[in-house]
């Protein structure tokens, strides 16, 4: 059961946040900040200034899948290069490409082979994970790895996965982000979710207060959005065991009963339904509409949407804050990792190890 006022209550939010899950997820700014210093230090400039052939993305259990998600969506059907996401290293891979993987399981032997296997056929590689274990002896020498520099539990890697991919990625002049404008704004982001505010004034709260007893479906408006959208379902699950459904919303579309179901619980017509009557109801999903780009494009399907499901939840960031796609996906993906440990605190679900 949702205690919904340990919420509002920041003594006992301390006294349940007794791995420091809260203090971890705020620290999300300073691991960008650490992670862009890191990388100055290891010459990733230098390393990554000429453009590949292509680059890959080694996805492995955990963030990974998530950033490259993002990463692709940043770069865009434009990218001058061809962008080869895998979990492990292709056999083709050369002295001509750029290899990204991230990793928490320092232990992760596939990952350990794709990146012996990089570095040995002379691939520019990059790798942040733990600086002991398989995967670090594979990288030592051959590799740039980054190890992090703030500490915060497993689960909460997300954001120093992304800068580092960021960093590479302007290097290579693929990208040009200000990464320092996202760990500005994640840190304004986390004095906003912070849990002396109550709940009305408090975005990751109040979202946890949108999704609590209610299935999600989290569809994003835009590939980038859909892309932070794979991340709020993975924390989601992770922290306050809730499963959602994620998907863009185009395919949300060719999905008709799903649909169906979404319009009729957004109608407001089972307003006042009591739940425990029909276990069936519309009313039990939540819709959370995400939309990170701008512009007339984004805007006609954005209003398309909202006309189709006019009570659904539009998460928004670029409504209050500018800097671009990237600071608004790392903005909405700090307020799902706030949100999901809330509501993982209030439910009492919360506990563990999330990976």
């Amino acid at each position: 059961m949702l205690d919904d006022t340990l919420l509002d209550d920041p003594s006992r939010l301390a006294d349940a946040d007794t791995g420091g899950w809260l203090r971890a997820a705020a620290r999300a700014g300073a691991q960008v900040r650490s992670t862009v210093e890191a990388t100055a230090e290891a010459g990733v400039e230098r390393i990554f200034s000429e453009r590949p052939r292509a680059v890959v993305l080694i996805t492995r259990p955990g963030h990974s899948v998530a950033v490259a998600g993002v990463v692709m969506a940043l770069l865009g059907p434009g990218c001058s290069v061809p962008v080869v996401v895998s979990d492990e290293v292709p056999p083709w891979v050369g002295a001509l490409d750029v290899v990204l993987a991230h990793t928490e399981d320092p232990s992760d032997r596939v990952l350990a082979e794709s990146i012996y296997r990089a570095s040995r056929r002379g691939a520019r590689t990059l790798l942040t994970a733990p600086d002991s274990g398989p995967v670090a002896a594979a990288a030592a020498g051959q590799a740039v790895l980054l190890a992090p520099r703030v500490e915060v539990p497993p689960g909460f890697s997300f954001h120093r996965a992304l800068a580092a991919w960021i960093v590479v990625l302007n290097s290579l002049g693929l990208l040009k982000i200000d990464v320092d404008l996202i760990a500005d704004e994640l840190d304004r982001e986390a004095e906003r979710d912070h849990p002396m505010h109550e709940s009305f004034v408090n975005p990751a709260k109040s979202l946890a207060l949108r999704v609590a007893d209610r299935t999600p479906l989290l569809w994003g408006l835009d590939e980038v959005a859909a892309a932070v959208g794979v991340h709020g379902a993975g924390v989601l699950a992770a922290f306050a065991g809730v499963a959602s459904d994620v998907s863009g919303y185009s395919q949300a579309l060719t999905r008709p009963v799903l649909h169906r179901r979404a319009v009729q619980g957004t109608s407001g017509a089972d307003l006042f339904a009591d739940p425990d009557d029909d276990l069936g109801s519309p009313s039990l999903v939540r819709v959370l509409l995400l939309a990170v780009r701008q512009g007339p494009v984004a805007d006609a399907v954005r209003h398309a949407a909202e006309d189709a499901l006019p009570g659904a939840d539009v998460l928004e960031p670029a409504v209050e804050v500018a800097g671009g796609d990237a600071v608004c996906a790392a903005l909405l993906a700090l307020r799902f990792e706030l949100a999901a440990l809330y509501l993982g605190l209030a439910a009492g679900t919360l506990g563990g190890n999330p990976y």
